[in-house]
């Protein structure tokens, strides 16, 4: 087989349905939205009707819709900018230790501009700790920033609690739903949630375009100042072809979820019990329950992360050792660590995202190619070695 693709928690590979609601306006309905002739107008009607479909998914107002290049900038804009619209109310900011770099980064510098973060724990499934979370809050803290499900270890996390924490204590709650938005219901009034970043690449939408819910009545400063478009939050031309395309892929999400969910998580399961039964010495990571259906984290132990994706990739799969967007880095995940993995055990974790569009005769695929290359990479191995003389004592 070839281009075997189970990393779809990085990116989805674009809907045929959604690449045709797009055509028109990528040749077409070529119009600027901001223009006032007819094409013009097109392109700002096509707007306006994706901000609609995307507001009826998350139960909220279409005004309360921002059109961004993505779920990083979402974040970003969500988290300066509530920070800064309130820093006359207070400077103290609420995350988690297992956010994406998106929210962490962005914490870190809010951090040097006089802000106080307090990164909460959580405990050893990637469930953060409600208790702690109270214990935090502070006179001054004016945000909660906490991520709907974990994009490494797929935990979903307590979000109406959290919602209901935050709401008590008038603090905003901002959830980075990245991950989660087309793989579970979110009804952001029954949440309380104010604030919600999406991304449509994670839902076989097209990359470079998210967007941005703020409810009705929160200020936040724009991040991206130079015209007028979404209300004065964000200047740029529409890209109407990807907004078009994001609220196709949101709505036919949503069309048949729990079948969705059913299958991949059918496969998903299989994955994990197949995998415990032939190779030994391995890790689960994350809660199995409180889980995004198509999510697996294992750690094998005695081999390298790297080492293992090479060879798979070699068998023409695509897997992940952690999030697409620290893959660079050969340091362990900050969510393994987080969860309480010491280093020599989270360096050799692979993340399994199944999709749509894969099959139960791919999955064999990578079962079979997984043994035997985890089999011939821990004979290479020294510390496998010496475990295996000390089993053998």
């Amino acid at each position: 087989m070839n281009n075997v693709y189970f990393d779809n928690a990085a990116t989805t590979k674009l809907d045929d349905d959604v690449l045709n609601e797009m055509m028109p306006y990528l040749k077409e309905d070529y119009g600027n939205a901001s223009a006032i002739y007819k094409i013009g107008r097109d392109a700002r009607k096509a707007v306006e009707n994706a901000r609609e479909k995307i507001a009826k998914v998350l139960n909220c107002m279409p005004n309360e819709i921002y059109f961004t290049a993505g779920g990083s900038e979402s974040d970003n804009t969500a988290i300066r900018g509530i920070a800064h619209a309130y820093r006359n109310k207070g400077n103290h900011i609420i995350t988690s230790k297992i956010e994406h770099p998106a929210v962490l980064e962005t914490c870190k510098q809010l951090e040097k501009e006089g802000f106080e973060v307090s990164y909460i724990s959580v405990d050893e499934n990637g469930i953060i700790n409600l208790e702690e979370l109270k214990k935090t809050i502070k006179p001054s803290t004016i945000l909660i920033t906490i991520m709907f499900a974990n994009n490494e270890i797929g935990t979903i996390e307590p979000v109406e609690e959290i919602g209901k924490i935050a709401k008590e204590n008038n603090i905003y709650f901002h959830t980075d739903a990245v991950q989660a938005v087309g793989s579970v219901k979110i009804d952001v009034q029954k949440l309380n949630i104010d604030s919600l970043s999406l991304s449509a690449h994670k839902f076989y939408g097209p990359k470079g375009i998210g967007a941005l819910y703020v409810k009705t009545g929160i200020k936040f400063e724009s991040l991206i100042t130079g015209g007028h478009q979404e209300r004065s939050k964000r200047a740029g031309t529409e890209n109407v072809a990807g907004i078009v395309g994001m609220a196709k892929a949101i709505e036919k999400a949503y069309e048949n979820l729990d079948e969705h969910n059913r299958k991949i998580k059918e496969l998903r399961d299989y994955y994990v019990e197949q995998v415990s039964k032939k190779i030994p010495y391995i890790k689960i990571n994350g809660d199995m329950e409180k889980r995004l259906p198509g999510n697996s984290n294992i750690s094998f132990r005695f081999i390298e992360g790297e080492g293992l994706l090479l060879n798979l990739d070699l068998k023409g799969i695509c897997a992940s050792s952690g999030s697409a967007c620290t893959s660079g880095s050969l340091d362990p995940s900050h969510v393994l660590l987080a969860i309480g993995l010491p280093h020599e055990i989270a360096h050799g974790s692979l993340r399994i995202s199944i999709g749509k569009y894969n099959t139960k005769e791919e999955v064999d695929y990578l079962i079979e190619n997984l043994v035997e290359i985890v089999n011939r990479l821990r004979e290479m191995s020294p510390l496998w070695e010496e475990f295996i003389e000390e089993e053998n004592k």
